[in-house]
């Protein structure tokens, strides 16, 4: 079984209540899919993988040899122990923002350049994707984009991670199960190094890589504001002995202020009572400081935490 892949192009077509429909289904029974031709130019992408992995060559892989992970799992390879490293992931990593862009590296030629100008394609495309959900779930267009503002502009982020070849990739999580606390994920995975994996139906299984797709992926607070229709999906990275996996995850995020809480029209369709949603209505800033300590357990208990907050 293989993650399902949308040709977006497709929606301004004839084909686009297809579309819709296959968008739809993916959001509610699977929570990721892959876009192809979704407008973000090839060459753009190329430009990409070249500045991202010259970084991490230049500026992030001696910072790595000497980060906690690899000492960790040194120290357990000279113990010869059959431990796992339960509490660190075997990855690289850094934030990309419009507000710390004087911290971004600076000695990759034309890193600044091509993220910028990567960041702002991927925006856009976010806000189609949002867009689409609010059609699909019957909502007004814009709906999830005005509830993610708030007071302030929604927030807009994007990790650049790498993952290592590891020596004992048995004994170490290249990055832990989760789901994504945020609103929706846009990530332009490795095409060539696998690693991610989602939980679906009880199974862990593999995203295929797909050159120059972008993998979508629901989080917490859509699930919140669907009132459960799509639900955020467990996801982790393996390590892998061979490889060093580029994974360009971007998220387009409540602002830390934004008040969430289920879609009014939906639950008027479903006939429930404010006091009857499946989730609580809370501050995604409250949200984000349950998750900071629960990211990695189960989530149902976040909803309940804040709830009380």
């Amino acid at each position: 079984m293989a993650i399902p892949v949308i040709d977006f192009s497709k929606l301004e077509g004839e084909e686009r209540a297809t579309t819709l429909a296959q968008i739809a289904k993916c959001c509610e029974d699977w929570g990721f899919f892959q876009l192809m031709n979704h407008g973000i130019s090839e060459e753009l992408l190329e430009r990409v993988k070249e500045v991202v992995s010259e970084c991490y060559k230049v500026e992030r892989e001696p910072g790595f040899e000497s980060s906690k992970p690899v000492k960790m799992l040194k120290e357990l390879e000279e113990k010869e122990s059959d431990e796992k490293i339960e509490n660190v992931d075997w990855e690289d990593v850094f934030l990309l923002t419009d507000e710390n862009d004087d911290e971004w590296p600076s000695k990759t030629a034309g890193f600044k350049e091509t993220m910028k100008e990567f960041r702002g394609e991927v925006k856009k495309l976010a806000i189609k994707v949002m867009e689409t959900m609010d059609e699909n779930l019957g909502l007004q267009k814009g709906h999830i984009k005005k509830a993610f503002k708030g007071e302030d502009e929604a927030f807009f982020g994007t990790k650049v991670c790498h993952y290592p070849p590891c020596p004992s990739p048995e004994k170490v999580n290249g990055l832990r199960a989760h789901t994504d606390a945020g609103g929706v994920v846009l990530l332009f995975q490795d095409d060539e190094v696998s690693g991610l994996q989602i939980l679906k139906d009880g199974v862990w299984m593999d995203v295929q890589p797909l050159k120059n797709a972008i993998v979508i992926n629901t989080g917490d607070q859509i699930e919140v504001l669907s009132n459960g229709r799509y639900k955020s999906v467990w996801h982790r990275i393996l390590a892998k002995p061979d490889g060093n996996r580029r994974s360009i995850a971007s998220f387009y995020n409540p602002s830390m202020k934004a008040t969430i809480e289920p879609a009014a029209e939906l639950l008027l369709v479903e006939k429930l009572e404010d006091d009857e949603a499946v989730y609580p209505r809370f501050v995604f800033g409250d949200y984000m400081s349950v998750y900071a300590e629960q990211k990695f357990l189960p989530k149902e208990p976040r909803f309940q935490a804040v709830k009380a907050m």
